[in-house]
């Protein structure tokens, strides 16, 4: 069987997803490409999925900014995507498109490669900041997590509020805005930047900065152009743990991948070798 791949999204030039799943197709000794779609907003992702059922594609990824909307256009959602309401892979099965959520379980799995104890130790505290897909997904799979509370900090309080919604456990959940955020960010365990401010070209942005932080705290951001980011790298200036976002597009790729061929291809190296290539070495 050939595997007919790709990415969905604009912009998407700057992916390195067909390096991954290039790598993954070549350790499961599996025979296909990844192609990058850069899909104009004018454009209409009917149109997009008619030509990928005559190009004979297998499955796709989707990044911004189709992550939402691209759910009214498949045949099925899984429910874990249903429910956060966003969708990053797709594959073609029985003449049918459906729709998955990796973003959050990658993410998941990725701070527990760095940090195996985060979960297993005393109930945390966790703040997530921006309320687009992806944090969505971060904070569905949190969710599954024995956690004391999971905040959310964003510019518009009503988008926050939408993934409020999502919480149907004991964990607790209040809306901040950035300033309150700010105040009170060293109550936090752990805090995840889940914007695309701080990317490359605008490596130097930065969404909030925090006057205070514990040595002991972790704070994460999933941006991975640049690797270290300028929330990182001010987060690191004060002692505290960093998380680095490169490692979450692997595990979110891999659990992608097993979606579209069946096979888990384990990752060893391949962080080493993703970190070499982001910084050009």
């Amino acid at each position: 069987m050939y595997y007919q791949l790709g990415l969905i999204g604009h912009p998407v030039k700057q992916s390195l997803s067909p390096w991954i799943h290039s790598e993954f197709l070549k350790r499961s000794q599996l025979k296909g490409q990844y192609q990058l779609i850069d899909v104009h907003p004018d454009e209409s992702l009917a149109h997009v999925l008619q030509q990928f059922e005559h190009e004979g594609y297998c499955g796709f990824n989707i990044t911004v900014p189709y992550k939402e909307k691209i759910l009214s256009y498949l045949d099925e959602v899984d429910e874990h995507a249903r429910k956060v309401g966003a969708v990053n892979t797709v594959v073609r099965r029985k003449g049918k498109w459906i729709g998955y959520n990796t973003d959050g379980l990658g993410y998941v799995r990725a701070l527990e490669s760095s940090y195996p104890t985060f979960f297993k130790e005393t109930k945390k505290n966790v703040l997530l900041i921006g309320a687009g897909g992806a944090a969505r997904g971060i904070y569905a799979s949190l969710l599954t997590k024995p956690l004391l509370r999971i905040d959310i900090a964003n510019r518009t309080l009503k988008h926050a509020e939408s993934i409020k919604m999502l919480n149907d456990t004991m964990i607790q959940t209040d809306i901040l805005s950035l300033e309150h955020a700010k105040e009170i960010g060293s109550i936090y365990d752990l805090i995840i930047q889940t914007t695309d401010v701080g990317m490359k070209p605008n490596e130097h942005e930065m969404i909030v900065s925090f006057p205070a932080l514990r040595k002991d705290q972790i704070i994460s951001d999933i941006v991975y152009q640049p690797i270290m980011t300028a929330f990182l790298r001010h987060a690191k200036s004060k002692g505290a743990k960093i998380h680095c976002g490169h490692s979450m597009l692997l595990y979110q790729a891999q659990e992608a991948f097993k979606i579209w061929t069946n096979q888990w291809v384990p990752l060893e190296h391949m962080e080493q070798k993703l970190t070499k290539i982001l910084e050009g070495r």
